[in-house]
């Protein structure tokens, strides 16, 4: 005989479905919110969630038989990972601890199709009910898994519907050239939709002077040596932390330069799209990262002559070409694949000597003087 099979006890809101069995177990409301924002500002959604203990008190579960787990707040409910609530609750059910789980709607469990059918498949072998606004599901019956399972679908295509229905609008925001999630150094921010010079001279003076530089040197590794040797600082305002939007000095970075040479709002340029975010579905879910750098015809975004500049549009051009044959020419040859070689090959062609260790020798000094050692394989090699 099914463990859950037997009779039921009168309640006020009692469901044919709910029996003995899971009265007896506990009551688990799951409360999630999307994003910390969310949290702070959706109040009336978390009281409602929060309320379902009330519901599961009128099911016909005593007080202290109803588990509020509450960990995932600020969470998305795209993955389970990073996700110690869901995991929780999945523990709870596998042990046969939980009778029913309440959410006010299926989404707020889960929007990845994935996990829901997971959770659906343990509720279904462990004997666990589900709830929400609308009604009361047994995962074991028929009808009700088609439901939940069209409930979870829908929950995820409304991730999709509402991903895309916001970049949309960020692109169209974009179009006018007026979205700006934070600006490089030498510009400040002063609404979401206009972007000004800074206001130190001195962080004004340094920009000009990378652009002044790299026209005499012709090399972003000469600018970054020459504020080395100097002693010249970048002027950063970050973006977060206690010291947001204050002026702070810090040592150049190579990586900056590149950024400061190659980014087109030093011409006066609005651009988005640069580098696109990239999609990739892995086991645990889809993933978004920044994907790799677009060049110029690609850009989804370009509006010239709409910002403040340092340099003019002809000027940046030259230098973006001057970068691409720089970085061309020292971009190492590819080797062919040694060891693929000496596997396809047999022993019996391959001939010569053996290679011996390996040597070290002196090279010529550079201009400043200083030498250096380079690595001497075999002589016949």
């Amino acid at each position: 005989m099914n463990a859950l099979e037997g009779t039921t006890r009168p309640g006020v809101l009692r469901s044919s479905k709910i029996l003995d069995a899971h009265l007896d177990r506990l009551a688990v409301v799951y409360v999630r919110q999307s994003d910390p924002q969310q949290v702070l500002n959706h109040r009336e959604s978390r009281e409602r969630q929060y309320a379902l203990a009330d519901h599961a008190a009128a099911l016909g579960w005593s007080r202290d038989r109803v588990l509020v787990i509450d960990e995932d707040q600020g969470r998305s409910g795209r993955t389970a990972d990073q996700r110690g609530g869901f995991q929780r609750l999945l523990a709870e059910v596998t042990m046969e601890h939980v009778g029913l789980i309440l959410g006010i709607e299926m989404s707020r469990i889960a929007r990845n199709n994935k996990d829901w059918h997971n959770l659906l498949e343990m509720c279904a072998i462990f004997g666990t009910i589900l709830a929400d606004e609308d009604g009361v599901y047994d995962p074991q019956d028929t009808n009700d898994r088609l439901l939940l399972g069209l409930k979870g679908t829908i929950s995820e295509f409304e991730l999709v519907t509402m991903r895309n229905r916001l970049e949309r609008g960020r692109l169209h925001k974009a179009q006018r050239g007026e979205l700006f999630h934070r600006v490089p150094t030498g510009y400040v921010k002063l609404s979401t939709e206009r972007v000004e010079f800074d206001p130190d001279e001195q962080v004004r003076e340094v920009v000009r002077l990378i652009f002044d530089k790299y026209d005499e040197i012709g090399t972003a590794w000469g600018v970054f040596h020459y504020l080395i040797r100097n002693n010249i600082k970048l002027g950063f305002r970050p973006f977060h932390g206690p010291n947001r939007g204050n002026l702070e000095w810090r040592r150049p970075v190579l990586l900056t330069i590149h950024q400061i040479l190659r980014h087109p709002i030093y011409a006066g340029a609005y651009a988005y799209g640069r580098r696109p975010h990239k999609r990739v579905r892995t086991a645990s879910g889809e993933q978004s990262g920044a994907g790799p750098w677009v060049p110029m015809e690609q850009w989804k975004v370009l509006k010239r002559d709409c910002l403040p500049a340092y340099i003019t549009w002809e000027r940046y051009l030259a230098n973006q070409q001057s970068l691409h044959q720089h970085s061309r020419r020292f971009r190492p040859a590819r080797r062919p694949d040694r060891l693929r070689q000496l596997r396809t090959t047999p022993s019996t062609v391959l001939q010569g000597p053996r290679p011996g260790p390996l040597q070290l020798r002196p090279a010529p000094p550079r201009r400043d003087g200083t030498g250096v050692f380079r690595s001497q394989g075999h002589p016949g090699r």
